[in-house]
């Protein structure tokens, strides 16, 4: 198996798979309502829905480096208040999320491994690093939102 597909495949089991952790996002996600993922369960917190948010962006935004663009963060890193807390909204961000893995599942299918050595100008980490912390950056803030939803 390639590097590329076992990369695929863990990210895969992350999202929606049998990982190692024991949890997924979407199992995760699955039960969770609009008004509970809007709940701030602590003012020093962030929200369930604030943090897919923030995982729909940063998914997007090591994707675009991964093809080719230079990406500036904000300086808000993606956490920016829910404005609108309706159920539909909810539903698209889930599906917005969906799409990303998606759109992560396509890119890994067609990509060259020797491109796992790439160093990305703005930072001077490899692609084989940025995809890895997108990863890890998905366990970790799966773990708050388990929490999270516990505190509800």
């Amino acid at each position: 198996m390639s590097e590329s597909k076992r990369i695929s495949n863990l990210y895969q089991s992350i999202y929606n798979g049998n990982p190692w952790l024991e949890v997924n996002l979407a199992n995760t996600l699955k039960d969770v309502t609009a008004e509970q993922a809007y709940r701030k369960t602590n003012p020093n917190l962030n929200t369930i829905w604030e943090i897919v948010n923030h995982l729909i962006q940063w998914r997007r935004n090591i994707l675009q480096r991964m093809e080719g663009e230079t990406i500036i963060t904000p300086d808000h890193n993606y956490f920016v208040p829910v404005l609108d807390p309706s159920d539909v909204a909810w539903e698209q961000s889930l599906q917005t999320l969906a799409k990303t893995q998606e759109s992560w599942n396509a890119f890994l299918e067609s990509f060259n491994e020797e491109d796992l050595a790439k160093i990305y100008v703005n930072n001077g980490h490899s692609y084989y690093e940025h995809i890895h912390g997108i990863i890890q950056h998905d366990v970790y803030h799966l773990g708050q939102i388990v929490i999270l939803k516990k505190l509800l």
